[in-house]
């Protein structure tokens, strides 16, 4: 099995993190990189396998190097560093001066549970750290990370826009690596975005867990919404801790009522092509050298928080009206499906506690 071999400080409960921070099958590949959650913080690890030829380690050595920060925002940040410290630690087991000088340079104070500084250390958090916590959702990723969700998912990230803004329990299915992965976990938390104020207080918040195993299992029974990543088969079996399962491109769910909601209507089709020629003038704009200050990681987050601000705009506006009516053109006006996205309105108004009259028609009646 793994285990933990060194980590500073000596006294911080790191229980589990040694199956966390190396993805179950991860033997079959040379190096990945993975983040996942550990209590209230996060974590990124990085992993190389390198043969050896020794037969107490069976043929291979296997190294994961990590960090945990209250948020994960600033993580990549370290990613270079943690790969050359795997590799490192390979070559030379056991040396850990540039993890302790590494550690000394950018320790904090991380808080218990009751919400106290666990240590007496100096706070070396970038002071800007809480501009960059959740709900903002900046994450600092390589170049590339949106187009390759978007390129990978096509329209299926429609589908995955709603159960994401339903706020379900969201799983992603994927063989090692896992890294890549990871970030999709990340671009399907972005597609839940509203900056609309006091909007559902009592909505659950839309938890990135990442990278989640066996030993998460009965961590994941308690949750009520989530996206979250294994390399796990086993996950698929178990029902009761998702409601969504996503392997590769295929997205599909067991709950009967949110059937209907996989099916691509046409506003989908509108949207996702609005979506690409947005892409497509932003990609024009850089090649001829108007727009430099432009990434597509904002076109993309911007195109979701304007189209979920758009949607709850008008259902706060109908709430608030004397007969609180939603028709036809209402669900047209907020770039859905009168018939196709029903279901869909339906869910949402249970879930943010919307109080509306849905009359839109039945298609059997049209």
């Amino acid at each position: 099995g793994n285990m933990v071999e060194w980590c500073l400080p000596q006294d911080i409960d790191l229980e589990g993190v040694e199956f966390k921070s190396m993805a179950s099958g991860s033997h079959k590949i040379q190096s990945d990189f993975i983040y996942f959650r550990k209590g209230l913080c996060f974590g990124l690890a990085c992993f190389a396998n390198m043969p050896v030829e020794s037969e107490l380690e069976r043929g291979a050595r296997m190294k994961s190097v990590g960090i945990l920060s209250p948020s994960y925002t600033l993580l990549y940040r370290y990613m270079h560093f943690l790969e050359n410290q795997v590799r490192h630690q390979l070559e030379m087991p056991g040396h850990y001066s540039h993890l302790e000088a590494f550690y000394d340079d950018k320790k904090g104070v991380l808080p218990d549970s009751k919400g106290t500084p666990t240590s007496q250390h100096p706070v070396h958090w970038l002071p800007s750290i809480h501009r960059y916590m959740y709900p903002e959702m900046k994450i600092t990723h390589p170049a590339g990370c949106m187009s390759q969700f978007i390129k990978f998912f096509g329209e299926q990230i429609l589908v995955l826009w709603k159960f994401a803004l339903l706020r379900k329990r969201i799983l992603i299915f994927s063989p090692p690596p896992v890294g890549v992965v990871c970030y999709r976990v990340y671009c399907c938390c972005c597609l839940a975005n509203v900056s609309l104020p006091g909007l559902g207080g009592t909505v659950p918040e839309s938890k990135p867990f990442f990278y989640v195993n066996v030993a998460d299992i009965e961590m994941l029974e308690t949750e009520v919404s989530y996206v979250a990543c294994t390399t796990e088969k086993i996950f698929e079996e178990k029902r009761d801790l998702y409601d969504v399962y996503v392997d590769n491109q295929n997205v599909k769910t067991h709950h009967e009522h949110l059937q209907p909601l996989l099916k691509i209507n046409n506003a989908d089709k509108e949207k996702y092509r609005r979506l690409n020629d947005q892409r497509q003038m932003l990609m024009y704009s850089q090649e001829v050298g108007e727009d430099c200050s432009s990434c597509e990681e904002d076109l993309f987050i911007l195109f979701f928080m304007e189209q979920n601000n758009r949607i709850f705009q008008t259902l706060m506006e109908v709430s608030a009206s004397q007969d609180k009516t939603l028709t036809a053109d209402h669900a047209r006006g907020m770039g859905l499906d009168p018939q196709g996205d029903r279901n869909f309105l339906m869910d949402l108004l249970e879930v943010y506690g919307i109080d509306v009259m849905l009359v839109i028609d039945n298609p059997c009646c049209t």
